[in-house]
């Protein structure tokens, strides 16, 4: 460190309150902090204690829970999340591009912001910020690679926005796609990936519960699933959905603002964006998948090395 008056060389004058190295000129004495590292490009928290946090809140902690074993404040565990979920939401948009796939499968995972569905006033039917939020989420069977994922309504217009996604993630090279039996699906492949698909749907056909053994939460029981192909020539045996319901699970595992029955819910739509950005990304890039012993995003020769969390803020 040079003092700017004197342009001499200064001492070491001990530490800043943030543990910034501090300096004095030994003439006029004019004290100097070193340059500040902002962590994820505007906050002065040490990125170790952001990474620490944001660690936290991939497996599965609370805001509060993390306040607790950090130390930080609630708004600023909410600034590192919202900033690190726009690096990952770039992120995976600049490596996610032209895949070379074979078996696809997608699906949607249920959540809501502010207040369920059915709990909103009359006033607020019309209001999308808040209420239901679906998922929609594509893997790839063999990696285990989230290709691509949307957030909206269970719409149309998400499909459509969602499978124009899968398109621009895949590479022109043929596979197979297996979908559930939600119709919306029909339209958008059929019209997006007509030409680089084969396209089946499994449709569950669930029993009537008689009405004494009905539970509120307790899922009706499935007597047989059909597996009916759409568009070209499916392979009857990969026909199949589980590989991205138990990513489903991975995700209500792995996030609290998806938990059940919690007071943990998403309280802002772009909280919710942030935390799936976040999310999806180190699942891909840093999570070693136990089948596989790698990430995902190794296995599908994206990377070559498992990636620190840092690397994602980066």
């Amino acid at each position: 460190m040079t003092c700017g008056a004197c342009e001499i060389e200064c001492q070491r004058f001990g530490k800043h309150r943030n543990d910034l190295r501090r300096f004095r000129c030994p003439r006029c004495h004019k004290t100097y902090t070193e340059a500040h590292a902002r962590t994820l490009g505007s906050m002065y928290v040490p990125q170790a204690k952001a990474a620490f946090a944001l660690q936290l809140l991939i497996e599965g902690n609370s805001i509060r829970s993390t306040m607790r074993l950090t130390g930080l404040d609630q708004n600023t565990i909410m600034k590192a999340l919202v900033l690190a979920g726009e690096k990952c939401e770039k992120l995976m948009g600049r490596k996610l591009v032209n895949i070379p796939v074979k078996d696809v499968q997608v699906d949607e995972i249920w959540g809501y912001v502010g207040k369920k569905e059915a709990h909103k006033l009359p006033m607020e039917s019309d209001d999308d910020s808040i209420g239901d939020a679906y998922c929609f989420v594509a893997i790839e069977r063999g990696t285990k690679l989230v290709l691509n994922f949307a957030l909206g309504r269970r719409s149309q217009a998400t499909t459509d926005a969602f499978i124009e996604g899968l398109r621009a993630a895949t590479s022109p090279q043929h596979f197979q796609l297996t979908a559930d039996g939600f119709q919306p699906y029909v339209s958008a492949i059929t019209t997006t990936l007509s030409d680089r698909c084969d396209f089946a749907q499994l449709i569950k056909v669930y029993a009537e519960a008689p009405k004494e053994d009905r539970r509120r939460y307790s899922p009706a029981d499935v007597t047989h699933a059909e597996k009916v192909p759409v568009m070209g020539n499916p392979d009857p045996a990969k026909i199949c959905t589980s590989h991205v319901e138990r990513q489903n699970l991975t995700i209500r595992m792995s996030m609290r603002r998806l938990t059940r029955l919690t007071n943990a819910f998403s309280k802002k739509w772009e909280n919710l964006w942030a935390a799936y950005c976040v999310h999806f990304a180190y699942y891909n890039f840093c999570r070693i998948h136990k089948t596989l012993r790698v990430t995902p995003a190794m296995e599908a020769k994206i990377t070559d090395h498992v990636w620190e969390l840092g690397e994602l803020m980066a």
